[in-house]
């Protein structure tokens, strides 16, 4: 049976384990901060493009489409 009293390099490799795990938390967060920047960007510019459809003024009717010389 172990003794349960942890000796001194246990506790240091329980801190460096903590520490990893301290870093890869940091990442994985600024990580998620860049991704919902991006999907904030890009729900932004749906909605823009959704109210263009809405007024129009990308869509041209197929009826004023001129066929090109070639056709």
């Amino acid at each position: 049976m172990q003794d349960p009293i942890l000796t001194e390099s246990h506790i240091i490799d329980l801190e460096i384990r903590l520490t990893h795990q301290e870093a890869t938390l940091q990442a994985l967060n600024e990580c998620i901060v860049r991704q919902q920047k991006i999907m904030d960007q890009l729900a932004r510019q749906i909605a823009i493009l959704q109210e263009q459809l809405r007024a129009g003024a990308s869509v041209a009717p197929a009826a004023d489409e001129t066929l090109p010389p070639h056709y």
